[in-house]
């Protein structure tokens, strides 16, 4: 870094070296700054501070404190000791006028005054060295220090009420941010500690977001960007209450930071310029996760997300159900039109969905899409026939989920309950008879389940499990209980049910054999004198 010093004031006295020599050695020619052995650089930066701050003459020395925030190779905190100075440092001399542009100032003065702004940016620029490349304690103190030296530059530098806004410094903290070397902790203290806090920061932050996101990003980098997005929680409701502001608030008072429909529009902006980036599976699961409570407050037209909840149902399987989630989050709450949602849900019934990990998810959603008593009672027909012919071929943790949600869908629905009391036999021929059920209609309210009945949840009364085989002849007793509490089953998986069935206790032993034999799938030799089992005579074992 090549050493700039203001001409008409005196440079800096070199040290002599211990031998005598009046020769500067290399380091020192170029102006760097080397504590004696045995004192501490804090106190050496605090002199250099000190003596910056006494007079003009030693302005020289904040180059000597930017040579060490710019070094690597120094002790472990030296950068960040001689940050701490140089923000002091320039924190004085901006209260004082130094840095200001004035007419008034004569030539000299001027300079002086221009050439104190260009230290400070190279102040600026190594804090976000420091912020990029270091250690997340540093970078800490870092992002703490860049955004007070941010903060005493609105106050008396930028004198307009946007100007500080406007230049470059603060996109430049938030790109910072978003590169992949910054830790994670560095991006939740910003959010947590400016961006949550005032209602300024987390303006200019969306808009920020939005200009550097409108082009095509690499991954790590959408990843941060939804980091940030995703953990901003506070979003107005109305207008009033808009106080507290990082710098001095705005004296108009239809200023745009004081309307809290403007900074919705600048989180629209933002959301959807991610939106737009090649997201992952993993970040499309996440957004469609935050959808309904994070991100679809933040839109003045809801629409808008409409392609992006359409297009990640494509993507099938635990994607498409977070997909509906939101697209009834829209239905619900925003009033929107979308007439082939049950139609899309009906699809998802398929043969995987009671052997998926997220499972209890999708009837927790089910049992709220199906609550309301003004559906067609065919359409809520289809809905209990598919998962009851599924159960055939489900697991004893899905099946003991699907049957008493089937069984409050039917008292929700009473229409729905000729289903269990009508008899294929006595009702038709017995000849001709068959489920009038069809299976392969993807339209839930083409497929006759309303005149078929619910003989798969009667076959399961005879399953091996017991515990599956209890449950399912509540469908054939008087539905004395109200409803059931489905906490209570969604969660079950294999290993909970064995655990169950090997916790109670047996009142009467099981029947053993009263011999126990030492081959059940061979042969015995013909020297042994044993017979062979029934069991090995008919079957073949290889």
């Amino acid at each position: 870094m090549a050493r700039a010093t203001i001409s008409g004031l005196e440079p800096e006295k070199k040290r002599k070296r211990k031998d005598g020599s009046s020769h500067a050695s290399k380091k020192s020619r170029m102006g760097a700054f080397d504590p004696p052995q045995g004192v501490d650089f804090q106190d050496q930066a605090l002199r250099l501070e000190e003596k910056i701050l006494e007079s003009r003459t030693n302005y020289n020395s904040i180059h000597t404190l930017l040579e060490y925030l710019h070094k690597y190779d120094g002790a472990e905190d030296e950068d960040i000791n001689a940050a701490v100075a140089l923000c002091r440092v320039f924190c004085r001399l901006m209260a004082g006028g130094n840095l200001s542009k004035s007419r008034e100032k004569s030539g000299n003065e001027a300079t002086i005054a221009q050439w104190l702004r260009e230290r400070m940016q190279d102040y600026e620029q190594g804090l976000l060295r420091i912020l990029r490349n270091d250690k997340p304690r540093k970078q800490c103190t870092a992002l703490t220090i860049v955004m007070r030296l941010f903060k005493e530059k609105a106050s008396h530098l930028n004198r307009s009420e946007d100007a500080v806004w406007q230049s470059d410094h603060f996109r430049q903290i938030v790109q910072t941010l978003i590169e992949e070397q910054v830790a994670e902790e560095t991006r939740a203290e910003f959010v947590e500690k400016y961006v949550e806090k005032y209602y300024d920061v987390r303006y200019y932050t969306f808009a920020c977001l939005a200009g550097l996101a409108s082009k095509r990003y690499p991954e790590v980098l959408v990843q941060n960007t939804l980091t940030i997005l995703a953990a901003i929680k506070s979003i107005p409701e109305q207008q009033e209450g808009v106080e507290d502001f990082y710098v001095e608030p705005p004296i108009k008072a239809k200023h745009d930071l004081y309307s809290s429909t403007v900074l919705k529009k600048q989180a629209q902006k933002a959301w959807m310029a991610l939106l737009r980036q090649d997201l992952s599976k993993s970040q499309r699961k996440t957004i469609l996760e935050l959808m309904s409570h994070r991100i679809a407050p933040w839109f003045l037209k809801v629409e808008l997300l409409m392609d992006f909840l359409t297009d990640s149902f494509n993507f099938g399987g635990s994607t498409s159900l977070l997909a509906l989630a939101g697209l009834f989050y829209l239905i619900q709450h925003k009033n929107l039109d979308y007439s082939q949602f049950y139609h899309k849900l009906y699809s998802l019934l398929d043969s995987n969905i009671l052997h998926s990990k997220h499972r209890s998810g999708f009837f927790r959603l089910l049992d709220t899409l199906l609550a309301s008593t003004h559906l067609p009672a065919a359409l809520v027909a289809s809905f209990i026939k598919r998962l009851a012919r599924l159960t055939l071929f489900a697991p004893p943790s899905g099946i003991v989920a699907t049957v008493p949600w089937i069984c409050n869908l039917l008292k929700s629905h009473p229409s729905c309950t000729f289903m269990i009391h009508r008899n294929g036999e006595t009702d038709h021929d017995e000849a001709t008879w068959g489920d009038p059920f069809r299976q392969e209609e993807s339209d839930p309210m083409e497929t006759d389940a309303l005149e078929s009945s619910l003989w798969e949840i009667q076959m399961l009364q005879s399953h091996y499990h017991p515990s599956v085989a209890t449950i399912a002849k509540i469908i054939s007793e008087q539905f004395t209980k109200q409803t059931y509490n489905l906490e209570d089953f969604l969660d079950h998986s294999y290993g909970t049910m064995l655990e169950a069935e090997l916790s109670k206790d047996v009142k009467k032993p099981p029947e053993t054999e009263y011999e126990i034999p030492k081959k059940l799938f061979m042969k015995y030799d013909a020297e042994s004198g044993n017979v062979d089992s029934w069991l090995v005579k008919h079957w073949k074992f290889n």
